[in-house]
């Protein structure tokens, strides 16, 4: 067991939450003290260890078992394998993983861990059984394992947050999508180091679109150009096209149709360079209708 690994899993944890190390050390111990458990040079009492794990969200065990590699590497293991399905949209497989580690201790005693199976329960309760009230209800309750206060959401609380926004965009209630993506966006604000940074460009990417399906296309512009500049920002190029093909859908939309096919045209260009084909056709199609017959063929990516 390799305690130095706590001091490193307190700094990250508090970055997290968008915390100094004033604010953690608050009522606790002093800055310095934090400063020295943070650099490994030296180690907590258990009391101590206690009032931290308990501003921070976690149970004390947690620390005790993040300091344990081969736990620790299992259940990175198992979350980069349900964000890995996730992607593919394999939610029976997702499921699967999910029950079965229901029953491990691991995933049981740990909050953090229980709160990234409620996470994923809650995206299978809808995507596999279309029920959207239990599958809110189970997201809210996992964002309540580690909520400590309405001021301030940790990266996983803003993700677990703009998943119940794709499930209203899902359903057409926009206006609520809106809502939930400006909350996350304003929480988002508040952490200085995004350890994700695409979850920033999602919000965007799923608000831009909401606009779009209320008729406010101008907005709609604003929110992609404000996603773009992101992804330049964070040298990421996720839904880098995507959000190039919003703003040429709202052109087209708004009949400015020059500018509809110059973003267009970009939007292709960027995902044949990640060599993503998938929506080859379908942009190919959209352009030459564009240029033929403006008023038709219009639809988003999907």
């Amino acid at each position: 067991m390799d305690f130095s690994i706590i001091g490193k899993e307190i700094k990250f944890l508090r970055k997290s939450l968008g915390l100094s190390q004033k604010e953690l050390s608050k009522d606790i111990c002093t800055q310095a003290q934090i400063s020295k458990i943070e650099n490994g040079e030296v180690y907590p009492l258990a009391s101590t260890l206690y009032l931290i794990a308990k501003r921070l969200g976690v149970d004390i065990n947690y620390f005790f078992d993040v300091s344990s590699t081969p736990n620790l590497t299992y259940v990175n293991e198992v979350s980069a394998m349900l964000l890995h399905l996730r992607t593919k949209r394999e939610f029976e497989e997702i499921w699967r993983i999910v029950k079965h580690e229901k029953k491990n201790p691991i995933f049981n005693n740990i909050p953090k861990n229980k709160q990234l199976l409620l996470w994923y329960e809650g995206i299978c309760q809808y995507e596999l059984k279309g029920d959207k009230k239990a599958a809110i209800e189970t997201l809210k309750k996992a964002i309540d394992i580690s909520q400590l206060n309405d001021k301030v959401y940790n990266e996983r609380e803003i993700e677990i947050l703009n998943s119940i926004a794709v499930i209203h965009y899902d359903n057409e209630e926009f206006e609520k999508v809106i809502i939930l993506s400006e909350e996350s966006l304003n929480h988002l604000a508040k952490i200085p180091f995004l350890i994700d940074a695409t979850i920033k460009t999602r919000i965007y990417y799923n608000l831009s679109k909401s606009y779009t399906r209320l008729g406010n296309y101008y907005k709609s512009l604003e929110v992609c150009r404000k996603g773009i500049d992101w992804c330049i920002s964070s040298n990421t190029l996720s839904l880098f096209a995507e959000l190039h093909y919003q703003i040429g859908y709202n052109y087209e939309l708004l009949e400015e149709n020059e500018k509809a096919v110059f973003y267009i045209e970009n939007s292709l260009n960027v995902f044949l360079l990640q060599k993503d084909e998938k929506y080859k056709k379908h942009i190919q199609r959209k352009l030459e209708l564009l240029r033929n017959n403006p008023l038709d063929n219009k639809n988003e990516l999907s």
